[in-house]
C-alpha cells in the first residue's frame, strides 16, 4: 500500500505572505501615525496648530488667550465692516455692529484651538496636515442679536413702504384734475431679516438686496381719459335735428360750465381689470332731451282739406306733416359716442312717421260722398275777446279728418289755450266763479260739436255739462231762449275735462267749421258717407228747478267810489235728461241717455270803496237783479 501527502501549492504561501506583510505595514502605519500626532500635540500643548486661521487671521502656534487678544485686536469688522443695505436705487450704508453684531474672540479662539484635536488619530491628523497645508479657515463666532436688526429694518420699512393709491380723475369747475396711481410697497422684514444674517456670517464686506413686494394699484394712470374729458369740456354742444328746415325748433347749445355740470367720470369692472370712463351722465342728457322733445315731438298730420260740394271733391287746404318723435335713449347714446370723437355739432336721432292722408288722397278714396250731420250755434252778446276764442278754436278743427274707428278727442286736438296761439282772455267759469281766463268762449265750439256729432249719431264717450245754464247755449236764431236747449251743452278743459266721440263707420270723417261773426254763428259740418243712420231725441227740459240765490254784493279796491260792476249773473238750478236713439235703416242702432245737474247760480256785483247803497245803484243800472 503506497501512502501519498498533499502538498498546498506554493502560491497559496505566497498570498499568505503579502496579506501578513499588508497588515504589518497598516499596524506600522497606525503606530507611526499614533506616534506623530502624539508627539505633535505634545509639542503644541496648548497651542494652536499651524496653518489655522480665522476669518484669514493667522493664529498658529498662539494660545488660546493669546488668540483672543490677537483677534481683538485685529479683527474690528463689527464696528469697521460695511454692510449695503439695498432696494433699487436707494442704499442703506450700515456697520455690522449698527444691526446688532458682535464678535466673540475668545469663542473664535477656542474654535481654532480644536482644529487637529478630535475625532480620533486619523481625523486628528487629517486636519493637522491640511491645517498646515493652510486650507482650514475657521468662522468667527460672532453673537447676532436680531432684535437690534429686526427694529432697524423695522425703521427703514416707514421709508420704504407706500400704500396703493388708485389713479383719479375730478372736476374742479371746468379744469380736468388728473392724479396718477402709485404702487404699493412694503418691506418683508422677516425675509430681509434672513439675508442680512447670511451676509453677517461672512465676516465680510458685502450688499444685502432687501425684500420689498410691491402691488400695482388697479388704476395706475387716467392720461388718456384726462384727454377725453378735456376734449369734451373744449367748446360748447350743440344739439340740432337732421335737415332742419325754416321753422323747426333748436339748435340747442349747452355751455362749456354746464358740460362740465353733465360730465361724469366712473369706474367700470372690464375683462382686464378696472377702468375710467369718461361721458356725459345719461340721467342728465334724458333730462335735457326731455324738455327738447317737448318742442320737437309731433304727432302725423293728415293733410286737410274741405269737401266741395258742386263737385264732390276734395280741395286742399293744409298739406300733411310728417310726424317726428325724438328717440332720447338712442340720441344719448349717439351724443355719447360721438362727443368721445371729439364731435361738438350733434344731430339728434329722429323717428319719423308718415301721415294716413296724404294731400293726394281723393274723396273716393277715403269714402267722402256727401253731408252727413250739421248744426249751428249762436252767440249773440258776446264779447270780441270771446268771439275771438270762438274763431281761433275752431279754425283748428276745419279740414280735421276722423279715421274709421277712431275716437276723436277735442281737447287733444285743440291743443294749448294760450296767448301766443291766438286766444283771448274772456269770461270762463273756474273754481265756482265766472271769472277772466284765457279761452273763454272755446265751450261755444265743443257745444256745437257735440250738438252736432248728437244729431249725426255718432257714439259719444264722453262729455260734461257746465256747472250752471249758460244763455249763449240755449240761443235760437231770433236770439230768444229755448229751454228745449238745456242739456245739450258741452264743456272742454282738457286733459281733465274733455269731450270725444267714435267715428263707429267704415267711411272717413272729415269736419268744417265756419264762423260768421255778422250773425254771430258757428256752423259745425260732418261729411263722409251715409250709412242710412237716422236721430229721435226727447228732453225732460228743466226739471226740479231751484231759484237762483240772492245776489252777493262785494268791494272791489280797484273800483272807484260809485262804481258797480256786475261779475256773475244769475241762472236758476235745474236738472235735464235727454234721451237719444240712433235708427240704421229704419232699426234702432243704440240708445243713450245723457243727464245733466245745473247748480242755481248767484249774481255777483263789485263796487268801489266808498260807495253807499250798492243795492239800489246796482238796482238803478239793472245789475244784479234776479
Amino acid at each position: 500500500m503506497t501512502t501519498r501527502y498533499y502538498t498546498a501549492p506554493r502560491r497559496f504561501h505566497l498570498g499568505a505572505q503579502i496579506l501578513a506583510a499588508l497588515l504589518g505595514g497598516f499596524l506600522l502605519f497606525l503606530l507611526t501615525a499614533f506616534a506623530w500626532t502624539t508627539a505633535y500635540q505634545l509639542f503644541y500643548a496648548g497651542r494652536i496648530f499651524p496653518g489655522v486661521n480665522v476669518a484669514g487671521v493667522d493664529l498658529s502656534g498662539l494660545s488660546p488667550s493669546q488668540a483672543a487678544v490677537h483677534l481683538t485686536q485685529t479683527l474690528s469688522y463689527p464696528y469697521t465692516g460695511r454692510i449695503l443695505l439695498r432696494d433699487g436705487e436707494r442704499f442703506w450704508l450700515v456697520t455690522p455692529a449698527e444691526v446688532g453684531m458682535t464678535f466673540d474672540a475668545s469663542a473664535s479662539a477656542q474654535a481654532a484651538y480644536k482644529i487637529g484635536r478630535g475625532g480620533g488619530p486619523l481625523a486628528s491628523l487629517s486636519q493637522q496636515w491640511e491645517a498646515r497645508q493652510g486650507k482650514i479657515t475657521v468662522r468667527p463666532v460672532i453673537v447676532f442679536d436680531q432684535r437690534v436688526a429686526h427694529a432697524y429694518l423695522q425703521k427703514l420699512a416707514a421709508e420704504i413702504n407706500q400704500p396703493i393709491i388708485e389713479a383719479n380723475l375730478e372736476l374742479q369747475g371746468t379744469e380736468v384734475v388728473a392724479t396718477p396711481g402709485q404702487v404699493g410697497r412694503a418691506l418683508n422684514v422677516e425675509a430681509s431679516l434672513t439675508a442680512l444674517t447670511a451676509q453677517l456670517q461672512t465676516f465680510r464686506d458685502g450688499e444685502v438686496i432687501l425684500t420689498v413686494q410691491e402691488q400695482a394699484p388697479q388704476l395706475l394712470d387716467v392720461s388718456a381719459q384726462a384727454e377725453t374729458a378735456r376734449q369734451i369740456l373744449s367748446a360748447p354742444l350743440v344739439l340740432s335735428i337732421p335737415d332742419a328746415t325754416e321753422g323747426d325748433p333748436g339748435p340747442w347749445t349747452f355751455d362749456v360750465q354746464t358740460l362740465a355740470n353733465m360730465l361724469t367720470v366712473r369706474r367700470v369692472k372690464l375683462e382686464q381689470g378696472t377702468d375710467i370712463q369718461v361721458s356725459l351722465n345719461p340721467e342728465a342728457l334724458r333730462q335735457s332731451l326731455t324738455g327738447i322733445a317737448a318742442q320737437v315731438n309731433r304727432p302725423p298730420e293728415n293733410a286737410r282739406f274741405y269737401f266741395d260740394d258742386p263737385t264732390g271733391q276734395l280741395v286742399l287746404i293744409q298739406s300733411a306733416k310728417i310726424g317726428r318723435t325724438l328717440d332720447i335713449d338712442a340720441s344719448i347714446v349717439e351724443i355719447n359716442r360721438r362727443i368721445l370723437l371729439g364731435e361738438h355739432l350733434i344731430p339728434l336721432v329722429i323717428q319719423v312717421g308718415e301721415p294716413p292722408v296724404k294731400d293726394t288722397a281723393t274723396a273716393q278714396e277715403l269714402g267722402i260722398r256727401e253731408l252727413v250731420g250739421s248744426y249751428t250755434s249762436y252767440y249773440y252778446g258776446s264779447s270780441a275777446e270771446r268771439i275771438q276764442n270762438i274763431q281761433a278754436a275752431a279754425e283748428r278743427f276745419h279740414g280735421v279728418l276722423v279715421a274709421p274707428g277712431e275716437t276723436f278727442s277735442m281737447g287733444q286736438r285743440l291743443g294749448d289755450i294760450s296767448l301766443d296761439n291766438g286766444f283771448a282772455e274772456a269770461l270762463i267759469i273756474y273754481g265756482g266763479r265766472t271769472i277772466k281766463g284765457v279761452g273763454g268762449g272755446v265751450c261755444q265750439v265743443s257745444t256745437t260739436l257735440f250738438r252736432a256729432v248728437f244729431f249725426a249719431g255718432y257714439p259719444i264717450n264722453e262729455r260734461h255739462s257746465h256747472a250752471y245754464r249758460v244763455s249763449y247755449y240755449e240761443q235760437t236764431a231770433s236770439g230768444s231762449k229755448d229751454d228745449n236747449l238745456a242739456g245739450l251743452d258741452a264743456t272742454v278743459y282738457f286733459p281733465l275735462v274733455d269731450f270725444k266721440f267714435t267715428n263707429d263707420t267704415p267711411y272717413w270723417l272729415l269736419m268744417e267749421t265756419y264762423t260768421n261773426v255778422g250773425a254771430r254763428t258757428l256752423t259745425w259740418k260732418l261729411y263722409s258717407t251715409s250709412d242710412g243712420r237716422s236721430v229721435r231725441w226727447e228732453t225732460t227740459g228743466p226739471v226740479n228747478r231751484v231759484p237762483p240765490p240772492k245776489a252777493l254784493f262785494e268791494e272791489n279796491p280797484e273800483l272807484g267810489k260809485n262804481i258797480i260792476k256786475q261779475v256773475d249773473w244769475a241762472a236758476e238750478g235745474a236738472d235735464v235728461t235727454v234721451t237719444r236713439t240712433v235708427y240704421r235703416n229704419g232699426a234702432a242702432y243704440f240708445t243713450d241717455i245723457f243727464k245733466t245737474h245745473y247748480e242755481p247760480w248767484q249774481a255777483i256785483c263789485q263796487f268801489g270803496p266808498g260807495t253807499e247803497e250798492p243795492e239800489r245803484l246796482a238796482k238803478k243800472k239793472q245789475l244784479c237783479q234776479n
